[in-house]
């Protein structure tokens, strides 16, 4: 017998108990999800956006005719598996707070609700894709077809994923958001939080190393570059030491704004005016007029 073998028969056990130990407590202070949820989130986010991009994401090829059907099956399964994701967010929430009255069929019932108003906005959210798609091919000079943009620019990804996070961080589900948004980010580079707020005709050039965070406001018409980061200063902190939540910490872009690569902008209290042009490797903590021109240059 291997000293290998004879480990994992004398040792594995125990050391599964220690994992399972650990494990069970931590699941104690989850409030959402159950195994497998970052798998089945992401599963989720493929099969809408085939509904919203089959060009890109269904293998097989698909004649005019074939696209209603190949698209409402798509839109069924997606509503299926949102609606058992939600439900079983909901769940483990109730179980966490231990809600008075709160029950399996209301669960049941604020999954079906949330479902239902996230599939009503599919079109809404596709038809802001399709003025993204235009930004990228007005944007950039070296982009030939629209084809092109759809099929390799991570600018599409990372903000496809937003546009449908940001929809159910609205409608108020936990966690999932998030790993979606953060599944982009691992791909793109791109990371934006589901919560931010993102105008028409948006677009991200190159994009590798922006962020952009959760109370950021961005209006219509605004190009980013490569590096750019719209993030918070110092926040401050409760009695505990602990940073207070839900307050503004990220700036607001205005409409028809270019920030170049590099630049860093940082507050809730700054508002870039709109019409404003900031230069590469800026770092901005004050607010902008409108129409300015901020540059590093001499």
């Amino acid at each position: 017998m291997s000293e290998l073998k004879q480990w994992m028969d004398e040792q594995a056990r125990g050391v599964a108990a220690a994992l399972a130990e650990i494990n069970l407590g931590e699941m104690k202070e989850q409030t959402a999800g159950g195994f497998g949820l970052r798998a089945r989130a992401i599963e989720f986010l493929t099969t809408v956006k085939a509904a919203l991009f089959p060009t890109l994401y269904e293998v097989g090829a698909i004649t005019p005719g074939h696209l209603v059907t190949l698209s409402e099956e798509r839109l069924y399964t997606a509503a299926e598996q949102l609606r058992g994701i939600a439900k079983g967010v909901f769940l483990g929430l109730c179980d966490k707070l231990e809600r008075e009255n709160c029950t399996r069929k209301a669960c049941n019932d604020r999954a079906d609700e949330l479902t239902l108003s996230f599939m009503q906005k599919l079109t809404g959210i596709r038809e802001l894709l399709s003025e993204d798609l235009r930004a990228a091919y007005e944007g950039d000079p070296a982009a030939r077809f629209m084809e092109e943009i759809l099929l390799s620019y991570p600018s599409i990804e990372a903000v496809s994923t937003y546009r449908v996070a940001h929809e159910l961080f609205d409608l108020g589900l936990p966690v999932v958001p998030r790993i979606l948004t953060e599944h982009a980010h691992a791909l793109t580079g791109i990371d934006i939080h589901p919560g931010a707020t993102i105008g028409r005709h948006f677009f991200i050039d190159h994009g590798t190393g922006v962020v952009i965070g959760e109370t950021t406001v961005i209006g219509d018409n605004v190009k980013l570059y490569q590096g750019v980061t719209l993030g918070a200063r110092s926040f401050p902190k409760d009695e505990h030491g602990n940073p207070v939540k839900g307050i503004k910490r990220h700036p607001n872009i205005e409409d028809d704004v270019i920030i170049y690569a590099g630049a860093t902008i940082l507050g809730g209290d700054v508002t870039i005016g709109r019409g404003s042009v900031i230069g590469g490797n800026t770092w901005i903590t004050k607010s902008v007029p409108a129409g300015s021109k901020v540059s590093r240059e001499g």
